[in-house]
């Protein structure tokens, strides 16, 4: 193992005991009800309840999904799609948070979601709690294991050792149960807040010195310029292997690499409905349940 690697365990390690710690500290002042527990007893702030929301959600596809296709594919897909999160964060914060935070008060108090759609619409048979909290289960638990799976994917990335991606899956998954087990709601917040500060200075630190390490950003539009379709809006750049087929899933190739240059084809057009498609990721915000329990949470509408 090099010295390098050794920095980064020990640091993953300081930060994982640093989380634990914040869990036990709320624990003492979320077990008191379940409204503290489970909601934070109405009192997140302004910045908390921003960067949490948004660290919450954009966690393994900004660090890894969303760049992985720009450097795969090029700009077009991934611009287009940053656009429409973007523009469904916005919307979101200005036609939801205000209203959610106001009704789920009023409509009993209701500390969850499915809480909120039984006592909002009066369902006093608990139909609509009981297929919200199965819609919430079943695809909520695929969108958190997509998440403990990106960290085994990192940790093997950076190790070189796949072999151990299945446990690093599970120590993923224990570290962050029981952090949030522990100190609840206030807990996971407050540590959305600190990863949602991290990962914006790591943007910007890998950004400006992958750049610098290149030459500049005369040379890293030079590069680019000779990927076919590579900038591209409206285009996209294919990728191919050693024997010019294109990459895709169902073959199972791999890119090629010639004289240390990655292998693309002449690329392909970016149609109205794929721009659509992209665009159509922001809508997802609208119902993600990590996002609008900070909406319910903020200390005031």
């Amino acid at each position: 193992m090099t010295p390098e690697q050794i920095k980064i365990i020990v640091g993953i390690a300081l930060y994982l005991l640093f989380a634990i710690g914040i869990g036990i500290w709320y624990a003492r002042k979320s077990n008191r009800n379940s409204d503290e527990y489970f909601l934070g007893d109405r009192g997140l702030g302004p910045w908390v309840a921003a960067m949490s929301a948004e660290a919450s959600d954009m966690s393994g596809w900004l660090l890894m999904g969303l760049p992985g296709v720009a450097y795969f594919t090029g700009a077009g897909e991934a611009v287009w799609t940053g656009i429409g999160l973007a523009l469904g964060t916005w919307l979101n914060w200005k036609l939801v948070a205000v209203r959610l935070r106001k009704y789920s008060q009023i409509a009993g108090n209701a500390i969850t979601l499915p809480d909120f759609f039984s006592s909002r619409f009066k369902d006093d048979k608990k139909i609509l709690m009981t297929i919200a909290s199965l819609i919430i289960l079943v695809f909520f638990s695929i969108y958190v294991g997509s998440q403990f799976i990106t960290f085994g994917k990192l940790f093997g990335y950076i190790f070189g050792m796949d072999q151990y991606f299945t446990s690093m899956v599970i120590l993923g998954a224990v570290f962050v149960l029981i952090y949030t087990l522990i100190g609840g709601f206030l807990a996971e917040s407050t540590t959305d807040f600190i990863q949602g500060i991290l990962m914006f200075i790591a943007l910007i630190v890998v950004l400006a010195g992958a750049t610098i390490r290149i030459g500049g950003l005369g040379v890293v539009a030079e590069n680019l310029s000779k990927i076919p379709r590579f900038t591209d809006l409206f285009g996209i750049a294919v990728p191919v292997d050693e024997t010019g087929a294109a990459v895709t899933g169902a073959a199972g190739n791999l890119q090629g690499v010639r004289d240390g240059q990655a292998l693309f084809g002449d690329g392909a057009s970016y149609g109205v409905l794929s721009i659509l498609s992209c665009l159509a990721w922001g809508l997802g915000y609208f119902g993600m349940p990590q996002v609008l329990l900070r909406f319910m949470a903020i200390t005031r509408s």
